[in-house]
């Protein structure tokens, strides 16, 4: 018999994308599964995001979208799940009657269970008990040569201004051997680039036995050959580990590359982000950083209009980005979040102040940008080809993350090139966000 077709939409961050994963592969047996499809489907999934406001937004306007098809019999059976979900479900369910069930960020074998309509509620209490084992599958909506591995859940910091630990809950790291596993069965599928993903990277194993086990894990992970790049995103600087920077610098499949937020350098705005470093202890970070890993790139983000932002701090963050000239930043204007601490602090930065902001630093960023590319024309660079684009094979080197940073375009008829491929390239021209390259045939 065939299956039903059902289409999992994914927003937010790529650690929604790992429980999009692991919910595809619980259901798989029973569906045709899609991801991010615009092919008809049966039922949908929609796996929300509700970290700031351009993201809830997007998420209401996506859960409205897939409604109007649910009204209009279009598609079967509609869901909606994640962060969004677990914040805003009851005004949701009064809201949005045309979706059949809101979960928030519940087990993924609990939200399968549901969907499925599986048991009576004797079976249900017995699945219930399973949950809390940890499923290894994934059903990739990555292409099939890097994938994400999500290392814990929640986070034990408290920024005043993030909501995540109010959605996520505290930090849990995802025991070691489980983690092995589930590399081990991605590397099966034709893995190559491993990317590590949590809220805090560095925290990893603190809640287990009080220890800091991040290069415990990255080292085991090294002993998977099938890996040729291991990339570490969304670090802490408070408590980065030296010993980690090290193995990077010594290890070539540890990809040169660093995604840590460092949200702003003004020791009062750090101060009243309850981000645990002041200014000298950030400058102080990054130059070790740079200096235990020469040519490392950093890929950070900044917030800005932050209550209490004067013009002189925000200056101050200018000033500090032009002398840092990070490689990759993107930035947030600030948007309050209910229940965090600083939802409780006057929002005193005009929304037409913040973007002016918001658009002065990426013209900053953009500029650092190209002097940084262009400073690579002419070197010889590894690439590792994602897909083809009209003429261009696109492709990314090793410090560049899928999807939010520069790329590689290599001419289709200048070579006979495969999407998963690792390739040499000359580089030969820069643009503010991509560089040209020709293929070097080996």
């Amino acid at each position: 018999m065939k299956k039903p077709k059902l289409n999992i939409v994914t927003l937010g961050c790529s650690k929604n994308k790992v429980d999009s994963e692991h919910l595809a592969a619980s259901l798989s047996n029973t569906y045709d599964i899609m991801h991010d499809s615009d092919k008809k489907s049966d039922v949908v999934i929609i796996n929300t995001c509700g970290f700031i406001g351009d993201a809830k937004e997007e998420s209401i306007d996506t859960i409205l979208e897939y409604a109007e098809l649910r009204k209009a019999n279009k598609i079967k059976k509609l869901y909606v799940m994640g962060c969004l979900s677990q914040r805003y479900r009851k005004d949701l369910q009064k809201e949005i009657h045309e979706v059949d069930g809101f979960f928030g960020v519940e087990s993924v074998q609990l939200i399968a269970e549901e969907i499925l309509k599986l048991g009576n509620s004797e079976t249900r209490r017995l699945g219930d008990l399973e949950t809390l084992k940890y499923n290894p599958e994934r059903h990739l909506s990555t292409p099939s040569h890097y994938a994400y591995l999500k290392i814990s859940e929640g986070c034990n910091r408290r920024c005043a201004f993030c909501a995540i630990p109010l959605i996520r809950g505290e930090h849990v790291s995802v025991p070691i051997e489980n983690l092995i596993e589930e590399a081990q069965l991605l590397a099966k599928k034709g893995v190559k680039e491993l990317i590590l993903i949590a809220q805090d990277l560095t925290y990893y194993g603190r809640d287990i036995d009080g220890q800091f086990h991040i290069v415990e894990l990255v080292k085991r992970l090294l002993e998977i050959k099938e890996f040729e790049w291991i990339r570490l995103h969304y670090g802490y600087p408070q408590g980065f580990p030296d010993e980690l920077l090290d193995l990077m610098n010594n290890e070539p499949r540890i990809c040169n590359y660093i995604d840590l937020p460092l949200q702003h350098i003004s020791t009062p705005i750090l101060k009243n982000m309850r981000r645990g470093v002041d200014k000298e202890q950030t400058i102080n970070f990054v130059k070790n950083a740079r200096n235990r890993v020469p040519g490392i790139a950093f890929r950070t983000t900044f917030i800005v209009g932050f209550p209490g932002e004067t013009e002189e701090q925000f200056e101050e963050l200018c000033d500090f980005m032009r002398e840092m000239k990070f490689e990759r930043a993107g930035v947030f204007a600030y948007s309050p979040e209910e229940g965090t601490p600083a939802y409780e602090m006057e929002d005193d930065v005009p929304d037409e102040v913040k973007q002016e902001r918001v658009d002065t630093i990426m013209a900053i960023q953009q500029n650092i940008s190209l002097e940084t590319n262009e400073r690579r024309v002419g070197s010889i660079e590894k690439v590792l080809i994602d897909r083809i684009e009209g003429d261009y094979y696109i492709g990314r080197t090793q410090y560049d993350s899928p999807e939010v940073d520069d790329e590689i375009l290599i001419p289709v008829d200048s070579a006979d090139l495969n999407i998963g491929d690792f390739v040499n390239a000359k580089l030969v021209k820069a643009d503010y966000f991509d560089i040209y390259g020709e293929a070097i045939k080996s």
